[in-house]
């Protein structure tokens, strides 16, 4: 890696949800158990405060808190990484010093959504974010979400910067994915923000995900990574096979609600609940789910 300095990004990092109890507040019994039972299936990282664990809707406060208890709880045994972006500088900045306090390792940040920002626009807003910290910093280009697309250029201009150390790409065309590779492989670490594609992004060069799949089968998800990161394609290709409904179920209603219902349902969290504009998961999401996880083989 060009960027030595930085924490290893290599494997299943899972985009952890954020779990309410019925009220809306957060239910930091059930993060507890969550953060625990990640470190024993093997997860290489956590991500907190990202799109699946329910960022827009976290005021900062909830954040830092967030950040405070996953580190006490984690106790340097995972890397900790907290998605500090939002689509105004300033607020990405005080949000990003914020949490570099309360014991983040690593920042997210996401292009800039809603507001359409040009790719100077993007780059410099990235920038200001970084010389703003002192952590290292990982792009996050999701333009299904942002509208604003990053592109491989603007990524290239922005890995000069030696705190910008990695990139979660969560294009949805395929052709993303070459074009990443090819350009940035050695001067980031190069991360796939789709679980769907994730084994072929390795296979092409990427260092592994940051996965929403891995909220429900953790272990699965890091045993294949490893396998695709080892270049075995047999192993990983068996390993995902079993998850693919979930990759793509999970995404039939807005995430993160697919995942916190399944994980009521196996038990890992004791209520369902998002925040508005959120819904619970509908009756047929519901049979979707519960199918998806059938075949998974998750007990529930």
């Amino acid at each position: 890696m060009a960027n030595s300095n930085s924490i290893n990004l290599r494997g299943s990092i899972v985009a952890i949800i954020t779990p309410m109890h019925t009220d809306g507040s957060i239910d930091y019994d059930s993060m507890r158990n969550l953060l625990e039972w990640h470190i024993l299936s093997g997860t290489n990282a956590i991500v907190v405060s990202g799109t699946t664990g329910e960022a827009p809707t976290l005021k900062q406060s909830e954040v830092v808190e967030l950040v405070t208890f996953s580190k006490k709880v984690i106790n340097g045994r995972l890397p900790l990484i907290v998605g500090s972006g939002t689509n105004s500088t300033a607020s990405s900045i005080e949000l990003s010093q914020a949490v570099e306090k309360a014991g983040a390792e690593a920042l997210l940040v996401v292009v800039p959504y809603y507001n359409k920002p040009s790719q100077e626009g993007i780059k410099a807003h990235f920038l200001a974010v970084t010389d703003a910290v002192n952590l290292p910093i990982i792009l996050y280009n999701v333009p299904g979400r942002t509208v604003a697309d990053m592109l491989p250029e603007t990524v290239l201009e922005l890995a000069e910067h030696p705190r910008i150390i990695g990139l979660k790409e969560a294009k949805e065309y395929d052709n993303r994915i070459q074009e990443i590779t090819a350009k940035c492989k050695g001067k980031l670490a190069l991360l796939s923000g789709d679980d769907l594609s994730c084994r072929e992004f390795i296979s092409l060069g990427g260092d592994g995900v940051i996965s929403v799949t891995a909220n429900l089968l953790p272990k699965e998800m890091s045993e294949m990574c490893a396998a695709a990161l080892a270049g075995d394609a047999t192993k990983a290709l068996k390993i995902d096979q079993n998850m693919i409904s979930l990759h793509s179920d999970l995404f039939k209603e807005p995430n993160p609600c697919p995942a916190k219902w399944a994980l009521e349902k196996m038990g890992k969290i004791k209520s369902e609940t998002s925040r508005l504009p959120l819904m619970p998961l509908t009756a047929n999401g519901q049979a979707i789910m519960q199918a998806a996880m059938d075949k998974a083989g998750i007990n529930s």
